[in-house]
Protein backbone atom coordinates (compact mmCIF):
# COMPACT_ATOMS: atom_id res chain seq x y z
CA UNK A 1 0.00 0.00 0.00
CA UNK A 2 1.47 3.51 -1.42
CA UNK A 3 1.10 6.12 1.53
CA UNK A 4 3.35 8.58 -0.69
CA UNK A 5 0.77 11.06 -1.04
CA UNK A 6 -0.61 11.17 2.97
CA UNK A 7 0.33 14.24 4.70
CA UNK A 8 2.15 13.28 7.37
CA UNK A 9 -0.25 15.21 9.96
CA UNK A 10 -3.18 12.94 9.07
CA UNK A 11 -0.47 9.83 9.93
CA UNK A 12 0.19 11.14 13.08
CA UNK A 13 -4.01 11.28 13.65
CA UNK A 14 -3.60 8.11 12.95
CA UNK A 15 -1.89 7.00 15.24
CA UNK A 16 -3.80 9.00 17.82
CA UNK A 17 -6.54 7.07 17.06
CA UNK A 18 -4.36 3.91 17.17
CA UNK A 19 -3.54 4.17 20.63
CA UNK A 20 -6.99 5.46 21.62
CA UNK A 21 -9.00 2.76 20.17
CA UNK A 22 -6.56 0.37 20.99
CA UNK A 23 -7.41 1.59 24.98
CA UNK A 24 -11.89 0.98 23.92
CA UNK A 25 -11.20 -2.29 22.53
CA UNK A 26 -9.56 -3.44 25.75
CA UNK A 27 -13.30 -2.57 26.97
CA UNK A 28 -15.39 -3.19 24.23
CA UNK A 29 -15.59 -7.23 24.19
CA UNK A 30 -15.98 -7.53 28.29
CA UNK A 31 -18.21 -4.57 28.92
CA UNK A 32 -21.45 -6.06 27.81
CA UNK A 33 -20.78 -9.52 30.06
CA UNK A 34 -19.61 -7.03 32.67
CA UNK A 35 -22.98 -5.66 32.90
CA UNK A 36 -24.82 -8.50 32.66
CA UNK A 37 -23.09 -11.29 34.21
CA UNK A 38 -20.63 -9.25 36.89
CA UNK A 39 -22.93 -6.74 37.79
CA UNK A 40 -26.03 -8.59 37.57
CA UNK A 41 -28.37 -6.15 35.20
CA UNK A 42 -30.39 -6.86 32.74
CA UNK A 43 -30.30 -6.69 28.71
CA UNK A 44 -32.61 -3.68 28.75
CA UNK A 45 -29.98 -1.78 30.76
CA UNK A 46 -27.80 -2.68 28.51
CA UNK A 47 -29.81 -1.04 26.07
CA UNK A 48 -29.80 1.68 28.26
CA UNK A 49 -26.31 2.51 29.00
CA UNK A 50 -25.40 2.02 24.69
CA UNK A 51 -27.62 4.80 24.54
CA UNK A 52 -26.72 6.77 27.05
CA UNK A 53 -23.17 6.74 26.05
CA UNK A 54 -24.17 6.92 21.83
CA UNK A 55 -26.03 9.80 22.30
CA UNK A 56 -23.30 11.65 24.36
CA UNK A 57 -21.02 10.51 21.84
CA UNK A 58 -22.77 11.83 18.75
CA UNK A 59 -25.28 14.37 19.80
CA UNK A 60 -22.47 17.66 20.95
CA UNK A 61 -21.35 16.70 18.27
CA UNK A 62 -23.27 19.15 15.93
CA UNK A 63 -22.62 21.93 18.76
CA UNK A 64 -18.60 21.26 18.71
CA UNK A 65 -18.56 21.41 14.58
CA UNK A 66 -20.91 24.23 14.80
CA UNK A 67 -17.65 26.21 17.23
CA UNK A 68 -15.39 24.93 15.24
CA UNK A 69 -16.73 26.48 12.31
CA UNK A 70 -17.62 29.77 13.62
CA UNK A 71 -14.28 30.45 15.75
CA UNK A 72 -11.87 28.69 13.85
CA UNK A 73 -10.76 26.66 16.94
CA UNK A 74 -9.74 22.47 15.84
CA UNK A 75 -6.66 21.45 17.51
CA UNK A 76 -7.44 22.69 20.89
CA UNK A 77 -10.99 20.76 21.08
CA UNK A 78 -9.60 17.14 19.97
CA UNK A 79 -7.24 17.43 22.62
CA UNK A 80 -9.34 18.15 25.41
CA UNK A 81 -11.73 15.75 23.75
CA UNK A 82 -8.74 12.74 23.70
CA UNK A 83 -7.89 13.85 27.47
CA UNK A 84 -11.59 13.48 28.75
CA UNK A 85 -11.18 9.81 27.02
CA UNK A 86 -7.82 8.88 28.53
CA UNK A 87 -9.13 9.97 32.32
CA UNK A 88 -12.54 8.43 32.34
CA UNK A 89 -12.01 4.83 30.41
CA UNK A 90 -9.70 4.03 33.76
CA UNK A 91 -12.52 5.04 36.33
CA UNK A 92 -14.74 2.18 35.09
CA UNK A 93 -12.67 -0.15 37.94
CA UNK A 94 -14.68 1.59 40.26
CA UNK A 95 -17.71 0.96 38.94
CA UNK A 96 -20.58 -0.96 41.17
CA UNK A 97 -23.98 -0.42 39.30
CA UNK A 98 -25.27 0.01 35.91
CA UNK A 99 -25.80 3.24 36.24
CA UNK A 100 -22.46 4.13 37.60
CA UNK A 101 -21.17 2.38 34.13
CA UNK A 102 -23.72 4.44 31.97
CA UNK A 103 -21.93 7.83 33.79
CA UNK A 104 -18.09 6.91 33.08
CA UNK A 105 -19.19 6.23 29.62
CA UNK A 106 -21.30 8.93 29.25
CA UNK A 107 -18.33 10.82 29.87
CA UNK A 108 -15.65 9.09 27.99
CA UNK A 109 -18.09 9.13 25.16
CA UNK A 110 -18.02 13.38 25.91
CA UNK A 111 -14.66 13.56 24.56
CA UNK A 112 -15.32 11.85 21.45
CA UNK A 113 -18.11 14.44 21.21
CA UNK A 114 -15.80 16.94 21.92
CA UNK A 115 -13.06 16.26 19.22
CA UNK A 116 -14.73 14.16 16.30
CA UNK A 117 -15.98 17.01 14.26
CA UNK A 118 -12.62 19.02 14.23
CA UNK A 119 -10.86 16.46 13.82
CA UNK A 120 -12.41 15.49 10.60
CA UNK A 121 -11.98 19.35 9.54
CA UNK A 122 -8.38 18.67 10.35
CA UNK A 123 -7.86 15.19 8.47
CA UNK A 124 -10.02 17.45 5.83
CA UNK A 125 -7.42 20.08 5.48
CA UNK A 126 -4.37 17.99 4.84
CA UNK A 127 -5.75 15.61 2.12
CA UNK A 128 -5.17 16.33 -0.88
CA UNK A 129 -7.10 17.38 -4.07
CA UNK A 130 -9.63 14.50 -5.14
CA UNK A 131 -8.10 11.81 -2.69
CA UNK A 132 -10.49 12.38 0.63
CA UNK A 133 -11.58 8.87 0.26
CA UNK A 134 -7.81 7.88 0.44
CA UNK A 135 -6.90 10.08 3.02
CA UNK A 136 -10.36 9.42 5.25
CA UNK A 137 -9.53 5.54 4.54
CA UNK A 138 -5.96 5.95 5.37
CA UNK A 139 -6.77 7.41 8.79
CA UNK A 140 -9.96 5.11 9.47
CA UNK A 141 -7.67 1.88 8.40
CA UNK A 142 -5.15 3.16 11.91
CA UNK A 143 -7.66 3.79 13.69
CA UNK A 144 -9.28 0.06 13.28
CA UNK A 145 -5.88 -1.21 13.55
CA UNK A 146 -6.02 0.39 17.03
CA UNK A 147 -9.19 -1.47 18.02
CA UNK A 148 -7.54 -4.90 16.66
CA UNK A 149 -4.49 -4.89 18.75
CA UNK A 150 -6.75 -4.33 21.68
CA UNK A 151 -9.07 -7.24 21.04
CA UNK A 152 -6.00 -9.02 20.11
CA UNK A 153 -4.74 -8.17 23.82
CA UNK A 154 -7.66 -9.22 25.67
CA UNK A 155 -7.71 -12.46 23.68
CA UNK A 156 -3.91 -13.12 24.88
CA UNK A 157 -4.74 -11.85 28.38
CA UNK A 158 -7.83 -14.14 28.72
CA UNK A 159 -6.39 -17.21 27.64
CA UNK A 160 -3.21 -16.87 29.59
CA UNK A 161 -4.62 -15.30 32.96
CA UNK A 162 -7.98 -16.19 32.88
CA UNK A 163 -11.45 -13.63 32.85
CA UNK A 164 -12.18 -13.42 36.48
CA UNK A 165 -13.89 -9.78 37.74
CA UNK A 166 -10.45 -8.75 39.22
CA UNK A 167 -8.91 -9.15 35.55
CA UNK A 168 -11.94 -7.15 34.08
CA UNK A 169 -11.66 -4.53 36.26
CA UNK A 170 -7.81 -4.64 36.43
CA UNK A 171 -8.24 -4.20 32.09
CA UNK A 172 -10.24 -1.23 32.83
CA UNK A 173 -7.18 0.31 35.00
CA UNK A 174 -4.42 -0.33 31.96
CA UNK A 175 -6.43 1.68 29.33
CA UNK A 176 -4.64 4.20 30.91
CA UNK A 177 -1.12 3.92 29.10
CA UNK A 178 -2.40 4.05 25.46
CA UNK A 179 -4.89 6.59 25.84
CA UNK A 180 -2.17 8.41 27.68
CA UNK A 181 0.03 8.10 24.66
CA UNK A 182 -2.74 9.39 22.14
CA UNK A 183 -2.70 12.61 23.98
CA UNK A 184 1.51 12.80 24.04
CA UNK A 185 1.02 12.78 20.16
CA UNK A 186 -1.77 15.06 19.84
CA UNK A 187 -0.31 17.53 22.19
CA UNK A 188 3.47 17.35 20.48
CA UNK A 189 3.08 16.30 16.64
CA UNK A 190 0.12 17.23 15.70
CA UNK A 191 -0.22 20.43 13.31
CA UNK A 192 -3.16 22.94 13.65
CA UNK A 193 -5.20 24.40 9.97
CA UNK A 194 -3.10 26.72 9.21
CA UNK A 195 -5.33 29.86 8.51
CA UNK A 196 -5.47 33.93 7.57
CA UNK A 197 -7.66 36.01 8.68
CA UNK A 198 -11.08 36.56 6.55
CA UNK A 199 -13.41 39.52 6.62
CA UNK A 200 -16.26 38.38 9.79
CA UNK A 201 -19.57 37.48 7.98
CA UNK A 202 -22.65 36.14 9.54
CA UNK A 203 -22.46 32.35 9.66
CA UNK A 204 -25.07 30.08 7.75
CA UNK A 205 -25.13 26.93 6.26
CA UNK A 206 -24.59 27.18 2.72
CA UNK A 207 -27.15 25.76 -0.59
CA UNK A 208 -24.51 22.92 -0.98
CA UNK A 209 -24.39 21.57 2.93
CA UNK A 210 -28.07 21.28 3.04
CA UNK A 211 -28.40 18.85 -0.28
CA UNK A 212 -26.04 16.78 1.70
CA UNK A 213 -28.55 15.88 4.32
CA UNK A 214 -31.09 13.81 2.32
CA UNK A 215 -28.56 11.28 1.80
CA UNK A 216 -27.49 11.55 5.31
CA UNK A 217 -31.11 10.77 6.57
CA UNK A 218 -31.30 7.59 4.85
CA UNK A 219 -28.17 6.75 7.27
CA UNK A 220 -30.12 7.66 10.28
CA UNK A 221 -33.14 5.46 9.58
CA UNK A 222 -30.60 2.17 8.88
CA UNK A 223 -28.55 2.54 11.94
CA UNK A 224 -31.89 2.83 13.88
CA UNK A 225 -32.51 -0.45 12.93
CA UNK A 226 -28.72 -1.91 12.62
CA UNK A 227 -27.88 -4.14 15.54
CA UNK A 228 -25.17 -2.72 17.87
CA UNK A 229 -21.86 -4.20 18.99
CA UNK A 230 -22.82 -5.06 22.12
CA UNK A 231 -26.08 -7.13 21.78
CA UNK A 232 -23.97 -8.54 19.08
CA UNK A 233 -21.72 -9.74 21.71
CA UNK A 234 -24.38 -11.00 23.78
CA UNK A 235 -26.30 -13.10 20.65
CA UNK A 236 -22.83 -15.00 20.28
CA UNK A 237 -23.40 -16.04 23.97
CA UNK A 238 -26.57 -17.22 23.13
CA UNK A 239 -25.09 -19.66 20.23
CA UNK A 240 -22.55 -20.77 22.33
CA UNK A 241 -19.39 -18.78 22.36
CA UNK A 242 -17.14 -18.63 25.71
CA UNK A 243 -16.65 -15.28 27.27
CA UNK A 244 -12.79 -16.04 26.39
CA UNK A 245 -13.25 -16.80 22.91
CA UNK A 246 -15.69 -13.55 21.96
CA UNK A 247 -12.40 -11.38 21.70
CA UNK A 248 -11.76 -13.03 18.56
CA UNK A 249 -15.18 -12.63 17.27
CA UNK A 250 -14.83 -8.76 17.77
CA UNK A 251 -11.06 -9.33 16.21
CA UNK A 252 -12.62 -10.71 13.03
CA UNK A 253 -14.72 -7.18 13.01
CA UNK A 254 -12.00 -4.91 13.37
CA UNK A 255 -9.65 -6.95 11.20
CA UNK A 256 -11.84 -6.73 8.19
CA UNK A 257 -12.20 -3.13 8.96
CA UNK A 258 -8.72 -2.33 8.80
CA UNK A 259 -7.88 -4.67 5.71
CA UNK A 260 -10.58 -2.55 4.02
CA UNK A 261 -10.64 0.67 5.41
CA UNK A 262 -7.79 2.15 2.58
CA UNK A 263 -9.27 0.37 -0.39
CA UNK A 264 -12.70 1.57 0.43
CA UNK A 265 -11.76 5.44 0.38
CA UNK A 266 -9.70 4.45 -2.97
CA UNK A 267 -12.60 2.99 -4.41
CA UNK A 268 -15.01 5.75 -3.03
CA UNK A 269 -12.58 7.85 -5.17
CA UNK A 270 -13.26 5.52 -8.37
CA UNK A 271 -16.59 4.88 -8.11
CA UNK A 272 -18.17 7.43 -6.12
CA UNK A 273 -20.38 6.86 -2.92
CA UNK A 274 -23.27 5.38 -4.78
CA UNK A 275 -22.48 1.96 -5.55
CA UNK A 276 -20.62 2.02 -2.29
CA UNK A 277 -23.25 2.57 0.04
CA UNK A 278 -25.53 0.22 -1.42
CA UNK A 279 -23.04 -2.45 -1.39
CA UNK A 280 -22.29 -1.47 2.33
CA UNK A 281 -26.04 -1.65 3.02
CA UNK A 282 -26.13 -5.38 1.85
CA UNK A 283 -23.30 -6.41 4.03
CA UNK A 284 -24.88 -5.08 7.02
CA UNK A 285 -27.96 -6.86 5.99
CA UNK A 286 -26.76 -10.22 5.16
CA UNK A 287 -24.35 -10.03 8.16
CA UNK A 288 -27.76 -9.84 10.50
CA UNK A 289 -29.67 -12.49 8.59
CA UNK A 290 -26.89 -14.66 9.89
CA UNK A 291 -26.87 -14.27 13.17
CA UNK A 292 -30.71 -15.92 12.77
CA UNK A 293 -28.87 -19.06 12.65
CA UNK A 294 -27.64 -20.85 15.56
CA UNK A 295 -24.24 -21.61 13.90
CA UNK A 296 -20.77 -20.41 15.13
CA UNK A 297 -19.62 -20.46 11.47
CA UNK A 298 -22.85 -18.29 9.98
CA UNK A 299 -21.61 -15.88 13.79
CA UNK A 300 -18.25 -15.78 12.41
CA UNK A 301 -18.79 -14.81 8.64
CA UNK A 302 -21.11 -12.45 10.75
CA UNK A 303 -18.92 -10.28 12.52
CA UNK A 304 -17.23 -10.00 9.28
CA UNK A 305 -19.78 -8.55 7.07
CA UNK A 306 -20.39 -6.27 9.71
CA UNK A 307 -16.58 -4.93 9.79
CA UNK A 308 -16.92 -4.15 6.36
CA UNK A 309 -20.44 -2.18 6.54
CA UNK A 310 -19.12 -0.37 9.43
CA UNK A 311 -15.75 0.98 7.35
CA UNK A 312 -17.57 1.33 4.38
CA UNK A 313 -20.28 3.61 5.48
CA UNK A 314 -18.25 5.96 7.67
CA UNK A 315 -15.60 5.91 5.04
CA UNK A 316 -18.57 7.05 2.42
CA UNK A 317 -19.87 10.11 4.71
CA UNK A 318 -17.08 11.10 6.07
CA UNK A 319 -15.36 11.31 2.51
CA UNK A 320 -18.53 12.46 0.62
CA UNK A 321 -18.78 15.58 3.47
CA UNK A 322 -14.96 16.40 2.77
CA UNK A 323 -15.27 16.66 -1.28
CA UNK A 324 -18.65 18.89 -1.07
CA UNK A 325 -19.71 20.63 2.02
CA UNK A 326 -18.99 24.16 2.81
CA UNK A 327 -19.35 24.37 6.36
CA UNK A 328 -17.67 21.44 6.79
CA UNK A 329 -17.71 20.97 10.90
CA UNK A 330 -21.58 22.22 10.97
CA UNK A 331 -22.08 19.30 8.20
CA UNK A 332 -20.01 16.82 10.45
CA UNK A 333 -21.68 17.72 13.57
CA UNK A 334 -25.13 17.29 12.27
CA UNK A 335 -23.95 13.85 10.77
CA UNK A 336 -22.88 12.97 13.97
CA UNK A 337 -25.93 14.18 16.10
CA UNK A 338 -28.29 12.38 13.95
CA UNK A 339 -26.06 8.91 13.89
CA UNK A 340 -26.45 9.70 17.96
CA UNK A 341 -30.39 10.09 17.76
CA UNK A 342 -30.86 6.93 15.56
CA UNK A 343 -28.28 4.96 17.66
CA UNK A 344 -29.52 5.46 21.21
CA UNK A 345 -33.09 5.14 20.09
CA UNK A 346 -31.94 1.79 17.89
CA UNK A 347 -30.16 0.49 20.81
CA UNK A 348 -33.13 1.06 23.46
CA UNK A 349 -36.12 -0.39 21.34
CA UNK A 350 -33.81 -3.22 20.61
CA UNK A 351 -33.06 -3.69 24.53
CA UNK A 352 -36.34 -3.63 25.27
CA UNK A 353 -37.49 -6.54 22.14
CA UNK A 354 -35.19 -8.53 23.54
CA UNK A 355 -35.53 -8.37 27.00
CA UNK A 356 -39.51 -8.41 26.76
CA UNK A 357 -39.53 -11.64 24.29
CA UNK A 358 -36.17 -12.92 26.39
CA UNK A 359 -35.06 -13.85 22.52
CA UNK A 360 -32.54 -12.12 20.63
CA UNK A 361 -34.37 -13.57 17.51
CA UNK A 362 -36.96 -11.40 17.61
CA UNK A 363 -34.54 -8.42 17.91
CA UNK A 364 -32.52 -9.52 15.00
CA UNK A 365 -35.89 -10.22 12.57
CA UNK A 366 -36.69 -6.72 13.53
CA UNK A 367 -33.28 -5.03 12.88
CA UNK A 368 -33.60 -7.08 9.54
CA UNK A 369 -36.97 -5.84 8.69
CA UNK A 370 -36.11 -2.13 8.77
CA UNK A 371 -32.61 -2.29 7.48
CA UNK A 372 -33.89 -4.50 4.12
CA UNK A 373 -37.06 -1.77 3.91
CA UNK A 374 -34.25 1.08 4.15
CA UNK A 375 -31.94 0.02 2.13
CA UNK A 376 -34.80 -0.81 -0.77
CA UNK A 377 -35.80 3.21 -0.42
CA UNK A 378 -32.53 4.65 -0.63
CA UNK A 379 -31.37 2.30 -4.01
CA UNK A 380 -34.82 3.70 -5.64
CA UNK A 381 -33.64 7.11 -4.31
CA UNK A 382 -30.44 7.23 -5.86
CA UNK A 383 -31.37 5.83 -9.16
CA UNK A 384 -33.21 8.92 -9.91
CA UNK A 385 -30.95 11.23 -7.63
CA UNK A 386 -27.58 10.30 -7.31
CA UNK A 387 -25.21 11.95 -5.21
Amino acid sequence: MKTDNIDQNVVYLGLVSFFTDFASSMITPILPIFIVTILQSSVDKLGIIVAISTFVSYFLRLFFGYVSDRYHIYKPLVVIGYLISAISKPLLYYSSNWKSVAALRGLERLGKSVRSAPKDVLISSYAKKNQSGKTFGFHKMLDIAGELGGSVFIFILFFLIGNSETIIRSIFILTIVPGVIAVIIIVFLVKDIPHTKVEQKEYALEKEDKKLLVPVMFYFFYTFFIFNESFLVLRSQDIGFSITVIPLLVVLHTLTQTLLSYKTGVFFDKIGPNKLLSISYGAGITATALFLFPFKVFTGFGFILFGAYTVTTLNVFRAYISQNAMNKGSIYGIFYMGTALSTALGATVTGYIWDYFNNGSIALIFSLTGTLLIMILNIIYTYKNPY
